[in-house]
């Protein structure tokens, strides 16, 4: 522990399991008061029990960010209380990944897969991004993709949720940043979730050939990247969408080039 975020608060949606678990256990041993957010309270309950087992503190709400205003500020009511009065992380983790193409899409997965992934962190922010001002600041952070910009054959629906988000990360560095809040995004490549036999090949090793990496990234990689904006290393990073890909966005790599 490098108590990087020591005596920090820090909200984390859909930490109960990979990227956002990996964040919640990253910010709990870094010395961050945790919330750990998510529907399913057996496995939050494990996810706090690990946080504290390592010496951290965390704490578990139960909350379903279907995308209705009343879901999200009723998490940040909750949140709020649980970490003594105010919340100086947000990270906006959760979402629904339907592997659809467009003609597959009807207008129930639509609104859906845009409650969660748009509408639940908008309206988180319009609550905790205020709070933060009023507080003195923070720092929220946002969870973009890699097809947000280098697109593939499916998944339209869910990329343009990603696009999105992205451009609400600008938007809101911009509303808020001269307040005292920073905002950023990550945007992570092909991440190998701990449910998928390491022994097997991942589904999309495939995206990942052609770049620096090779291989797909593992959820801490994206939790190292968290830390990183959510501390003080950061203060000038405003606005920023953190590619932790591998390379994917920005680099080919060409055999026998």
């Amino acid at each position: 522990m490098t108590a990087r975020l020591q005596g920090k608060t820090a909200l984390v949606t859909g930490a109960t399991s990979n990227i956002g678990r990996a964040v919640a256990v990253a910010f709990g041993a870094e010395g961050a008061h945790v919330v750990v957010s998510g529907r399913n309270e057996a496995r939050g309950a494990e996810v706090v029990a690990g946080i504290r087992a390592a010496g951290g503190k965390a704490d578990f709400v139960a909350a379903d960010l279907d995308g209705s205003a009343a879901a999200s500020h009723g998490l940040a009511e909750r949140a709020t209380e649980v970490l003594g009065g105010r919340i100086d992380i947000l990270v906006n983790n959760a979402g629904i990944f339907p592997g659809s193409t467009t003609p597959t899409v009807d207008e129930t997965m639509f609104d859906q897969v845009y409650g969660v992934n748009v509408k639940a962190p908008f309206f988180l922010t319009a609550v905790v991004a205020p709070a933060m001002v009023a507080a003195g600041g923070g720092t929220i952070i946002n969870l973009g993709s890699w097809v947000a910009r280098l697109s593939v054959p499916v998944g339209a629906l869910y990329a343009s949720t990603k696009g999105a988000v992205e451009t609400l990360t600008r938007a809101w560095a911009a509303e808020f940043g001269p307040s005292g809040v920073r905002v950023n995004a990550i945007a992570p490549g092909v991440i190998r979730t701990p449910d998928l036999d390491p022994s097997q090949p991942h589904p999309a090793e495939g995206m990942m050939h052609g770049t620096p990496a090779g291989t797909t990234g593992d959820p801490g990689d994206i939790a190292q990247a968290a830390v990183y904006l959510a501390s003080d290393e950061a203060s000038f990073v405003h606005g920023t969408v953190l590619d932790v890909d591998g390379g994917r966005i920005g680099v080919a790599v060409i055999k026998g080039a």
